[in-house]
C-alpha cells in the first residue's frame, strides 16, 4: 500500500478489459482522482499490494491501451 493513501474504504471498478473467466483482473479506485492518482489492484488478490500512479500518467497509459499503441510488442 502506498504511504499517505488510505484505501480501506475505496470503491475499486473492474477493468472492461478484463477476462470475465477469471483471468487477467484490474480494479481501479477512481475515487481518488482528485488527489491526482490513481490506485490499481489485482482484482483475484484484493488484500495484495496495490499501485498508485499519477491520474495524468495513467490516462496516458489508458489511452495508449485504447488506441493499440501496445498491440504486437
Amino acid at each position: 500500500m502506498s504511504a499517505g493513501i488510505d484505501l480501506t474504504d475505496a470503491d475499486w471498478v473492474k477493468s472492461s478489459y478484463s477476462a470475465s473467466n477469471g483471468g487477467q483482473c484490474v480494479e481501479i479506485s477512481p475515487s481518488f482522482a482528485p488527489t491526482e492518482v490513481i490506485p490499481v489492484r489485482d482484482s483475484k488478490v484484493p488484500q495484495g499490494p496495490t499501485l498508485v500512479f499519477p491520474a495524468d500518467g495513467w490516462a496516458s497509459f489508458v489511452s495508449a491501451v485504447r488506441y493499440g499503441e501496445f498491440a504486437g510488442s
